[in-house]
């Protein structure tokens, strides 16, 4: 059985593990590195549909998560996206993943999912702020409570 405390970290490593792999497609669709966008073997046109805007909400979000900022908006609009790709792009294919090579968009969509419910783990910017703000809206209540009325 595994440790109660294990669960952030582990939850933290999840999230940067699939936050980095996200922004990996996002570059090979913009930039056109890591052997391009799997459709075109290059860059995606600039602003074409739907495409340049699937890559940049895979470059921008696959950051915020990465990093674990802004992490549950990000993480939604991350597995609204790939649900997207998945239904609109590989379903028409085929019903099941395996037959219409949806299985990438699937299991981005979920693991996204769980991130934005489940939150972004001990090891995140959001948890570090939240670290932060919580001593000064301590001292403000405090403060707000030494004075008379």
């Amino acid at each position: 059985m595994v440790p109660a405390q294990l669960n952030g970290p582990v939850l933290s490593l999840f999230r940067i593990v699939t936050g980095a792999l996200f922004v990996c497609h996002g570059l090979a669709s913009i930039f056109g590195i890591f052997g391009g966008n799997p459709a075109t073997g290059g860059s995606v046109p600039v602003g074409t549909w739907p495409g340049w805007w699937a890559a940049l909400i895979q470059l921008v979000c696959g950051v915020l998560v990465l990093v674990g900022l802004l992490t549950r908006p990000a993480a939604l609009l991350a597995s609204g996206s790939m649900a997207y790709a998945y239904f609109v792009v590989h379903q028409p294919k085929d019903l099941l993943p395996i037959g219409n090579g949806g299985e990438l968009a699937a299991l981005f969509c979920w693991s996204f999912l769980l991130v934005a419910v489940l939150g972004p783990g001990t090891w995140a910017l959001d948890a570090l702020l939240s670290r932060r703000r919580a001593p000064a809206e301590e001292d403000l209540a405090a403060e707000r409570a030494s004075v008379p009325a």
